[in-house]
């Protein structure tokens, strides 16, 4: 019987195996005063790296959620607005490739445009006047938000009582 190419090339662990060594998520940032802002909204690296005084690399360990906003400007006002609330990816996960990302990783949540963009900001900072580590928000939200964006239908509210569930859900699980 034959094996499929992925099953094949990839070792199972196991006795006398290595096990797959997590890959760490490196988001690259940068700031050139008046044309580029690519910054972190939330999110917790574990090491951040300077590039030179416009440019940064924040690292995250597998299963961390962070929130990238990025804004371009050209001679003519803004040319872009973009947000994504991103997860590293586990090992053996799927990801979505991005720029300034590597290895890549899972889009919970992608925004275009300035009104979905402080849309989102408006969200976030009504999750955090609750308290809430929004990197700690249930994935099923984010994506949910992305959902109703594209349908043009308001934003739910993520509160305390949400919250609760979700962590429930985790202990449970």
């Amino acid at each position: 019987m034959m094996q499929s190419g992925l099953q094949a090339a990839v070792p199972a662990a196991g006795p006398g195996r290595m096990a797959p060594t997590p890959t760490p998520m490196r988001v690259s940032l940068a700031f050139v005063e008046q044309r580029v802002n690519v910054w972190l909204r939330f999110g917790q690296p574990v090491r951040e790296t300077a590039l030179d005084r416009w440019r940064r690399v924040v690292v995250f360990v597998p299963g961390a959620v962070c929130c990238r906003v990025k804004w371009i400007a050209n001679d003519y006002g803004t040319a872009l607005w973009q947000l994504m609330v991103l997860q590293a990816p586990m090992p053996f996960d799927g990801a979505q490739r991005i720029s300034g990302v590597v290895p890549g990783a899972r889009i919970l949540l992608r925004a275009e445009g300035e009104r979905q963009v402080k849309a989102v900001l408006a969200a976030i900072d009504a999750i955090e006047q609750w308290g809430i580590d929004p990197c700690t928000v249930a994935v099923t939200y984010w994506r949910t938000v992305g959902n109703r964006l594209a349908a043009r239908q308001p934003l739910p509210e993520y509160t305390p009582e949400r919250h609760m569930a979700h962590v429930a859900r985790g202990v449970l699980q």
